[in-house]
């Protein structure tokens, strides 16, 4: 479990990755419905980017397991206030599923440098569709819609928004990465 010389479970890792776990559960009830969109815009989105920023892959993955376990186990910490096992398997579980295998992947190509255009890229090209990949199947799943009406419902309102998150996480990363590395 050593990534170098560096024990990626050390006791500065574990602390930053369980303020991951609570800002991703506090961000979650930052978020408002669209009146014509069954989704809503989140404040999670952001956490999940920076949560990606600031840590290894493994770490990310390890926190996205933990924030999801939390929920599923009857906590209120997904979007609205939402918990139980039944929103992994119900419309919007597909964004649940799709969030812990895509913001590793962001972690994982963000790269070693503190950059923010690769800090951007790795979370507008590789979160965000793999978000709505995993949503759009699932509302298609179990709210019987066709490919067109998932998107008009679970994306194609979101993107910009989405967007601009994204590059405000990656902002407050690259910050947030000059800060630690400055502390050590």
């Amino acid at each position: 479990m050593e990534q170098g010389n560096k024990n990626i479970f050390d006791v500065h890792s574990l602390t930053k990755m369980a303020i991951c776990v609570a800002l991703l559960c506090i961000s979650a009830y930052i978020s408002f419905p669209l009146p014509f969109a069954s989704a809503m815009v989140t404040a999670l989105t952001i956490a999940m980017n920076l949560t990606a920023f600031i840590l290894t892959p493994r770490q990310v993955l390890v926190v996205m397991l933990m924030y999801t376990a939390i929920g599923a186990a009857g906590l209120p910490v997904f979007v609205g206030g939402a918990a139980g096992i039944g929103e992994i398997f119900g419309p919007r579980g597909g964004f649940l599923i799709a969030f812990i295998m895509a913001y590793p992947l962001v972690s994982l190509f963000k790269g070693r440098s503190i950059s923010f255009k690769r800090y951007s890229l790795a979370a507008v090209l590789i979160g965000i569709p793999l978000t709505y990949i995993g949503g759009t199947a699932s509302l298609m799943w179990f709210m019987h819609l066709s490919l067109m009406q998932a998107l008009l419902a679970a994306v194609l309102p979101f993107i910009p928004g989405d967007v601009i998150k994204a590059l405000l996480a990656a902002w407050l990363g690259v910050r947030l990465n000059k800060f630690f590395v400055e502390q050590i």
